[in-house]
């Protein structure tokens, strides 16, 4: 089995957790450790584990992202 953790900082890591977590496959797990997002892919290969960490990669930006943008929409908005 290969296995990679990846840990990455957000200001707001719990959003970007819960936003990434649903296309999670069976082989990834997703939590928050010391205010960073840490995500465990275990697969059976190296080039399914690079695939997997690559899409894994891409959700997360685009998580974060979003998490930004509705940081931004929130603060802006108050009436």
């Amino acid at each position: 089995m290969k296995r990679i953790e990846i840990r990455t900082t957000h200001d707001d890591p719990a959003l970007v957790a819960r936003s990434i977590t649903p296309d999670n496959t069976p082989e990834m797990e997703t939590h928050i450790e010391d205010g960073r997002v840490v995500t465990t892919i275990t697969r059976d290969s190296t080039g399914g584990l690079r695939t997997t960490t690559d899409d894994y990669v891409v959700n997360l930006a685009v998580a974060d992202e979003v998490a930004q943008l509705s940081d931004k929409i929130t603060a802006t908005n108050h009436e």
